[in-house]
Protein backbone atom coordinates (compact mmCIF):
# COMPACT_ATOMS: atom_id res chain seq x y z
CA UNK A 1 0.00 0.00 0.00
CA UNK A 2 1.33 3.87 -0.73
CA UNK A 3 -0.52 6.96 0.66
CA UNK A 4 0.39 9.65 -1.57
CA UNK A 5 -0.34 13.06 -0.22
CA UNK A 6 0.17 16.45 -2.81
CA UNK A 7 1.19 19.97 -1.73
CA UNK A 8 1.91 23.33 -3.33
CA UNK A 9 -1.21 24.12 -5.10
CA UNK A 10 -3.01 27.42 -4.57
CA UNK A 11 -3.73 30.65 -6.41
CA UNK A 12 -1.29 32.18 -9.24
CA UNK A 13 -1.78 35.26 -11.93
CA UNK A 14 -0.70 33.76 -15.70
CA UNK A 15 2.65 33.84 -16.59
CA UNK A 16 3.85 32.83 -12.78
CA UNK A 17 5.07 29.54 -11.47
CA UNK A 18 4.36 26.86 -8.75
CA UNK A 19 5.78 23.86 -7.47
CA UNK A 20 3.62 20.85 -6.28
CA UNK A 21 4.95 18.10 -3.89
CA UNK A 22 3.61 14.64 -3.81
CA UNK A 23 4.68 13.10 -0.71
CA UNK A 24 4.50 9.26 -0.63
CA UNK A 25 4.29 6.95 2.22
CA UNK A 26 3.85 3.29 2.59
CA UNK A 27 5.77 0.67 0.74
CA UNK A 28 8.39 1.41 -0.97
CA UNK A 29 8.34 4.52 -3.18
CA UNK A 30 11.61 3.85 -4.85
CA UNK A 31 10.62 1.47 -7.34
CA UNK A 32 7.51 2.52 -8.89
CA UNK A 33 6.92 5.14 -11.83
CA UNK A 34 4.88 8.18 -10.93
CA UNK A 35 2.90 10.62 -12.31
CA UNK A 36 0.59 13.88 -11.94
CA UNK A 37 -2.80 14.00 -13.39
CA UNK A 38 -5.19 17.02 -13.46
CA UNK A 39 -9.04 16.92 -14.06
CA UNK A 40 -10.72 20.76 -14.44
CA UNK A 41 -13.93 21.47 -13.64
CA UNK A 42 -16.65 19.58 -15.72
CA UNK A 43 -13.75 18.15 -17.93
CA UNK A 44 -12.11 14.02 -17.70
CA UNK A 45 -9.08 13.70 -15.61
CA UNK A 46 -6.03 14.07 -18.13
CA UNK A 47 -2.57 12.69 -17.97
CA UNK A 48 0.43 15.68 -17.03
CA UNK A 49 3.44 13.61 -16.99
CA UNK A 50 4.78 10.63 -15.43
CA UNK A 51 8.90 9.73 -14.19
CA UNK A 52 10.34 6.50 -14.26
CA UNK A 53 11.48 4.95 -10.81
CA UNK A 54 15.15 6.26 -11.11
CA UNK A 55 14.09 9.82 -12.63
CA UNK A 56 15.90 8.66 -15.84
CA UNK A 57 12.77 8.73 -18.34
CA UNK A 58 9.83 11.35 -18.53
CA UNK A 59 6.91 11.56 -20.71
CA UNK A 60 4.79 14.82 -20.46
CA UNK A 61 1.62 15.71 -22.62
CA UNK A 62 2.34 18.22 -25.29
CA UNK A 63 0.14 21.13 -23.18
CA UNK A 64 2.89 21.28 -20.65
CA UNK A 65 6.57 20.26 -22.78
CA UNK A 66 8.44 23.45 -21.72
CA UNK A 67 6.72 24.84 -19.20
CA UNK A 68 6.11 21.54 -16.62
CA UNK A 69 9.01 19.87 -14.72
CA UNK A 70 9.11 16.95 -13.21
CA UNK A 71 11.56 15.49 -10.31
CA UNK A 72 11.86 13.38 -7.51
CA UNK A 73 14.07 12.45 -4.76
CA UNK A 74 13.69 9.21 -3.34
CA UNK A 75 15.78 9.31 -0.22
CA UNK A 76 12.23 11.96 0.73
CA UNK A 77 9.90 9.69 -0.51
CA UNK A 78 8.42 12.87 -3.20
CA UNK A 79 8.31 13.59 -6.70
CA UNK A 80 7.90 17.31 -7.91
CA UNK A 81 6.37 19.38 -10.33
CA UNK A 82 7.62 22.50 -11.06
CA UNK A 83 5.33 24.69 -13.34
CA UNK A 84 6.49 27.96 -15.07
CA UNK A 85 4.15 29.79 -17.86
CA UNK A 86 1.11 28.96 -16.46
CA UNK A 87 -1.71 29.59 -18.21
CA UNK A 88 -5.61 29.66 -17.15
CA UNK A 89 -6.25 26.67 -18.85
CA UNK A 90 -4.20 24.95 -16.16
CA UNK A 91 -6.76 25.74 -13.81
CA UNK A 92 -7.52 22.30 -12.17
CA UNK A 93 -7.17 20.05 -9.46
CA UNK A 94 -3.76 18.09 -9.72
CA UNK A 95 -2.89 14.28 -8.66
CA UNK A 96 -0.24 12.09 -8.13
CA UNK A 97 -0.41 9.00 -8.98
CA UNK A 98 2.28 5.57 -8.55
CA UNK A 99 2.16 3.14 -10.96
CA UNK A 100 2.11 -0.44 -10.89
CA UNK A 101 5.73 -0.46 -12.99
CA UNK A 102 8.48 1.05 -12.83
CA UNK A 103 9.20 2.52 -16.23
CA UNK A 104 7.47 4.95 -18.38
CA UNK A 105 5.64 5.22 -20.65
CA UNK A 106 3.23 3.44 -18.72
CA UNK A 107 -0.67 3.42 -18.60
CA UNK A 108 -1.36 1.23 -15.18
CA UNK A 109 -2.11 3.83 -12.26
CA UNK A 110 -2.55 2.30 -8.96
CA UNK A 111 -2.54 4.49 -6.66
CA UNK A 112 -3.94 8.00 -6.18
CA UNK A 113 -3.37 11.29 -4.04
CA UNK A 114 -6.60 13.59 -2.67
CA UNK A 115 -5.19 16.16 -5.08
CA UNK A 116 -4.19 19.70 -4.86
CA UNK A 117 -5.98 22.62 -6.68
CA UNK A 118 -4.12 25.21 -8.45
CA UNK A 119 -5.69 28.08 -9.99
CA UNK A 120 -4.20 30.24 -12.53
CA UNK A 121 -6.03 34.00 -12.64
CA UNK A 122 -5.97 35.68 -16.28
Amino acid sequence: QVQLVESGGGLVQAGGSLRLSCAASGRAFSSNAMGWFRQAPGKEREFVVAISWNGGGTNYADSVKGRFTVSRDNAKNTMYLQMNSLKPEDTAVYYCAAARLSTVPTTTWRYWGQGTQVTVSS
